[in-house]
């Protein structure tokens, strides 16, 4: 079977199937009119699908970038939260541990004055090292 229609024939093809036409040579030109009907019909719906594809493209670009926003944002409180709890604990040793000194220097007047010595001659001996 020949491919390649003839003056006079029209292919026509489904899926798995060509078969040709004889057509009169003014019916080609209907045809050939037909022909161009289709292709812009074609061309439009693959531009209107082209449209509308970029429009949820788009769509889905803007709902994910305010989702990871908004996790950024929950993220960020959830952060300074979590920092300001540490900075409350520290503040709460801080203020423990004072308190601890404070009631050991009391208890034992003579310790304390040692361990401040102690604690004198070994910055003292650390700053002459380096010097």
């Amino acid at each position: 079977m020949n491919s390649n229609p003839t003056s006079g024939q029209i292919s026509r093809s489904t899926p798995g199937h060509v078969e040709l036409e004889h057509v009169a040579p003014d019916g080609l030109s209907e045809e050939m009119s037909n022909l161009r009907r289709d292709v812009a019909s074609l061309k439009d719906t693959f531009a209107r699908l082209a449209s509308q594809a970029g429009g949820e493209v788009a769509k889905t670009a803007r709902s994910i970038s305010q989702t990871v926003a908004s996790q950024v944002g929950s993220a960020r409180s959830g952060v300074t939260d979590a920092g300001s709890e540490i900075a409350s604990a520290a503040k709460e040793h801080a203020k423990t541990l004072a308190s601890e000194l404070e009631g050991m220097a009391r208890r034992n007047p003579l310790g304390t004055i040692a361990g401040a010595l102690l604690v004198g001659v070994i910055i003292g001996m650390m700053s002459r090292g380096r010097g």
